[in-house]
């Protein structure tokens, strides 16, 4: 058996130190890392990428006079709330691609992110929206977001490995629902149906680290960490207010796991069978990540030693739940 966990999905609810925690684990010498939280070098996924460039559609639609088509406004939620799926099948075919030396890296081409997308709302159930749209409404659309594209290849994947048989693949994201909401979390919202989006390649070799907080601090430390010049960026972008009352509300999490089959593990029903996805939360209620946002230079050894050691014990118990499923 390896010695690193394969495929780590990184979930939580926004702005609750996931980024943090993987920056942190980065900075480790690789031999420590490995030996005490069994976490290689990474190749990192996420479906923020995709969420921003969907923004910059509909800005860019705005702009050519057309009407929105995936948020209800610049500042609001989905307009077809299972787009929530449809990000993790953009995901999907980005685990794919790392995982198979033999497929060509993306092109940065908008007009191909088009027809992805479109596919990805087919299989949610969604309408497809640039196979209707007007070729020429299509053609600016695509012009206008070459940058978009470009810099969403190159964030995905611009340090592709020729393999990832040493590599954890760190999968990161946010699913939530609305506040008050009664467990169980039904579709679109929560972990159980978002999960069930992945493609049986990393449900079958993935454990789960969920960083733990409370809606209420997810809101503060979405707000805290802001950056109104940096909208696209993974360590400073902030999620809109109506996005975080109605989608970040609530968090399935601890029903999952209460409900689950077995100890240290929650039950994701897809693709025809049940998958036992090792688990463990890190409490991060009282804040140990945001000092991870600033250069490793100013990390006090206080905050390293007490991040350190809130995150040993999770750490351990994924492991050795990763061991008895995997």
């Amino acid at each position: 058996m390896k010695s690193h966990i394969e495929t780590l999905l990184l979930v939580a609810l926004p702005a609750s130190g996931k980024s943090e925690v993987r920056r942190y684990l980065l900075n480790l010498p690789r031999e420590r890392r490995i030996e005490e939280f069994h976490v290689a070098d990474n190749v990192q996924l996420d479906d923020f990428p995709y969420v921003h460039f969907l923004r910059r559609v509909d800005a860019e639609l705005e702009r050519l006079g057309e009407p929105r088509r995936f948020y209800r406004g610049p500042d609001d939620r989905f307009q077809v709330l299972s787009d929530w799926g449809l990000l993790l099948h953009l995901v999907n075919d980005d685990y794919a691609v790392m995982a198979d030396p033999s497929l060509p890296t993306p092109e940065p081409d908008p007009c191909a992110l088009f027809a992805r997308i479109d596919e990805a709302r087919r299989k949610t159930g969604g309408p497809v929206v640039f196979e209707e749209m007007e070729a020429g409404s299509r053609g600016a659309l695509c012009r206008a977001l070459e940058k978009d594209a470009a810099r969403l290849v190159g964030e995905l994947f611009g340090q592709r490995p020729a393999t990832i048989a040493d590599k954890t693949v760190v999968i990161e994201f946010a699913r939530g629902g609305p506040e008050g909401a009664a467990m169980p979390l039904e579709k679109p919202y929560g972990y159980r149906w978002n999960l069930s989006n992945l493609s049986p390649a990393i449900l079958e070799k993935a454990a789960v680290l969920y960083i733990w907080v409370t809606p209420e601090e997810s809101r503060r430390k979405n707000l805290d960490r802001a950056d109104p010049d940096d909208p696209g960026s993974s360590l400073h972008h902030s999620a809109p207010e109506s996005v975080m009352r109605n989608d970040y509300g609530s968090c399935d999490v601890a029903w999952l796991v209460e409900h689950a089959d077995h100890p240290d593990t929650i039950r994701i029903d897809a693709h025809g069978r049940a998958y036992h996805l090792p688990i463990a939360r890190f409490d991060n209620r009282q804040d140990k990540t945001s000092f991870l946002r600033g250069d490793p230079s100013a990390w006090s050894d206080a905050q390293v030693r007490t991040l350190h050691e809130a995150l040993a014990g999770p750490m351990a118990r994924l492991w050795a739940a990763h061991r008895a499923f995997r």
